[in-house]
């Protein structure tokens, strides 16, 4: 059964991924899986300069999934460049670079830094929901213009992009057109939820930067209706589907949603093999209806398993 999917101008060989942030920055994840045999390997967002991140604690549980503060933590593109993607290269995974920005120029650098990555790199994730210093409400994502903005500044890469959109804003259809509209050839969705959890014994709270991105299972719905809803509206603009994937079925869900892959991210801190796992289930579930994983793509939206 083929198991490629098609995001624009990218051919993958398989429809799962790693989901930025959950990876580390290189081949960390090398010893539990053959990174080759997954769709790609999203790297942790890099910014066109080092960055410290927040201060500890960074990651605390919070019922069925975990809330972080990380705070795109990282040694920068050129850096990384040098001395992290090599060993990822030397697997044969795709590599997929995210870039983070807190001013549409540090975006436009970030990217011009990427244009001498090997062709291993075959597409550059811009994350647009990360706290920046321009956008009123603090995400890049919760403004279309501004976001638009972003991704036709990021076009030196010389790759295609695609924008990580946040489920923060009730605008995230308006905001994937827009990005659509600037360059990008597909969205990710979604980011982690604004959250916070407070210390019983202290009462302050937990991660030492206050709120944090709450991700897991519990944030899966939110991510099956922010991929429903732009499928449906931009039914050409491709979509990765991310959020609470644990299972073949959560991934399945994403694509009859309107997804054309997924990434798996929170699951890997329980089980570092949780994307090649995903992936294996997947397959069993597309194989057992004799499904390739690119047809469910949007299936929800035309009658379902029934009517296929």
């Amino acid at each position: 059964m083929a198991a490629t999917v098609t995001l624009g101008s990218v051919t993958l060989a398989a429809p799962v991924m790693t989901a930025s942030g959950t990876a580390g920055h290189g081949a960390e994840l090398a010893p539990y899986m053959d990174l080759a045999e997954l769709g790609a390997v999203v790297v942790k967002s890099l910014a066109a300069y080092e960055w410290k991140g927040n201060p500890a604690p960074r990651v605390h549980p919070a019922g069925v999934g975990m809330i972080n503060a990380v705070g795109l933590q990282g040694p920068g593109v050129e850096h990384w460049l040098e001395h992290e993607l090599p060993a990822l290269a030397t697997t044969g995974a795709r590599v997929v670079a995210s870039i983070w920005g807190r001013s549409v120029e540090d975006y436009a650098a970030a990217a011009a830094q990427l244009a001498a990555a090997p062709p291993s790199v075959v597409a550059v994730e811009v994350n647009l929901s990360c706290p920046n210093l321009e956008g009123r409400k603090g995400i890049f994502a919760h403004d279309a213009v501004l976001s638009a903005e972003v991704i036709a500044a990021t076009a030196a890469c010389g790759r295609p992009r695609w924008a990580k959109l946040s489920p923060n804003t009730d605008r995230v259809v308006d905001v994937a057109a827009a990005v659509q509209g600037a360059g990008a050839e597909a969205v990710t969705l979604i980011n982690t939820l604004l959250g916070m959890v407070l210390d019983p014994a202290t009462g302050l709270p937990v991660l030492g930067a206050g709120g944090g991105g709450y991700s897991g299972r519990a944030v899966h719905p939110v991510a099956v209706r922010a991929v429903f809803d732009v499928h449906a509206a931009l039914p050409e603009l491709p979509i990765i589907g991310t959020g609470g994937v644990a299972s073949g079925w959560d991934a399945a869900e994403l694509m009859l949603a309107g997804a054309s892959a997924v990434q798996v991210g929170t699951a890997t801190f329980a089980d570092p093999k949780a994307p090649l796992t995903v992936l294996h289930e997947l397959l069993a579930w597309c194989a057992h209806r004799g499904l390739t994983p690119s047809a469910l793509t949007g299936l929800a939206h035309r009658g379902g398993l029934a009517r296929r």
